[in-house]
C-alpha cells in the first residue's frame, strides 16, 4: 500500500518515547520531516538523532505541555523551519490517577488543552497544506478508557472530551480537506512507560489487566503507530471524524 507521505512535514507532541517515538520513527521511514517535543531534553536529543539517521530532517524541543505560549511558539517555529506543516500527532498525557482537583486540572490542561492549543496554532498551515498538496491530517491519541467506565478518576472523562472535540474539528474542517481522527489504544507496554513501571511496582494489577485481554498481552508502541500513520496518510483520504480502537479486543463494546 502506498501511503503517500514522502516529503510531508510532521509535528508530534510527546515524541521522545513510547507511542510518540514510534510514530516519529515510522513517519521518518516513510520520508517525512519530523519535529518532536517532550519534557526530557536528553531523550528528545536521542530520538532526534535516530530520526536523522533515517535520512530526513528532524528537530526537537523541551516544551511544557501546560504552557500555552511555549506550545504556540514551538508550533510556529516548526512551521518556519519546515516551510509548512502537513501532519500533527498529539500524544501527551498527564495520566491522572487521583481524584483531587489538582488531578482534574492536570488532565484538563495536559490532555485536552494542550491538544486544543497545538491544533489551533497549526490549523492555518494545515489548511494551506491541504489546499496545496491535497492532504493534511491530525491524529489525537485518546484511550479505550474514554469508551468505558472503569476506575473513578479523571482520565476517562477527559479522554472522552478529547474524542468529542476531535470529532467537532473533523466536521468543521472537512470542507477544507483537513482530516481529524483519534486512535484509542488499550494498555501499551514499553520500558519506562506506565505499564512498564506497573509490571515492577504492582505485578498483581499488571497481570490482572493482561488477563482481561483476549490476546493475552499488551500492545506495543509500534502497533499503535501503525494505526496512527495509516490515518495520517493519503491511504485514509476518506476517513475523518473516526475513533480507531487498537486494544487487542479488550473492549467489550461495539461500534454500529
Amino acid at each position: 500500500m502506498e501511503l503517500g507521505l514522502k516529503g510531508a512535514r510532521a509535528l508530534i507532541t510527546g515524541g521522545s518515547k513510547g507511542i510518540g517515538r514510534a510514530c516519529a520513527l515510522l513517519l521518518a521511514k516513510e520520508g517525512c520531516s519530523v519535529a518532536i517535543c517532550a519534557r526530557n531534553q536528553d531523550e528528545i536529543d536521542q530520538t532526534v538523532k535516530e530520526i536523522r539517521a533515517l535520512g530526513v530532517k528532524a528537530s526537537g524541543r523541551s516544551v511544557d505541555a501546560r504552557d500555552s505560549d511555549q506550545l504556540k511558539t514551538w508550533v510556529n517555529d516548526v512551521v518556519k523551519e519546515f516551510g509548512g506543516l502537513d501532519l500533527v500527532v498529539c500524544n501527551v498525557s498527564a495520566f491522572g490517577n487521583g481524584t483531587s482537583e489538582e488531578d482534574w486540572k492536570a488532565m484538563f490542561e495536559v490532555d485536552l488543552m494542550h491538544t486544543v492549543r497545538v491544533v489551533e496554532a497549526a490549523l492555518p498551515s494545515l489548511r494551506e497544506a491541504a489546499k496545496t498538496h491535497g492532504n493534511a491530517s491530525v491524529v489525537n491519541i485518546t484511550s479505550v478508557g474514554a469508551r468505558q467506565v472503569a476506575e473513578l478518576r479523571p482520565y476517562g472523562p477527559i479522554k472522552a472530551a478529547l474524542t468529542h472535540q476531535t470529532k467537532q474539528w473533523a466536521n468543521a474542517y472537512a470542507k477544507d480537506n483537513v482530516r481529524f481522527n483519534t486512535v484509542a489504544p488499550g494498555p501499551v507496554y514499553f520500558e519506562g512507560g506506565v505499564w512498564g513501571k506497573a509490571k515492577e511496582a504492582n505485578p498483581e494489577r499488571y497481570n490482572r489487566i493482561i488477563g482481561l485481554n483476549p490476546m493475552g498481552r499488551m500492545g506495543t508502541p509500534e502497533e499503535i503507530a501503525n494505526a496512527v500513520v495509516f490515518l495520517l496518510s493519503r491511504a485514509a483520504s476518506y476517513v475523518t471524524g473516526s475513533n480507531l480502537v487498537v486494544d487487542g479486543g479488550q473492549g467489550r463494546g461495539i461500534n454500529i
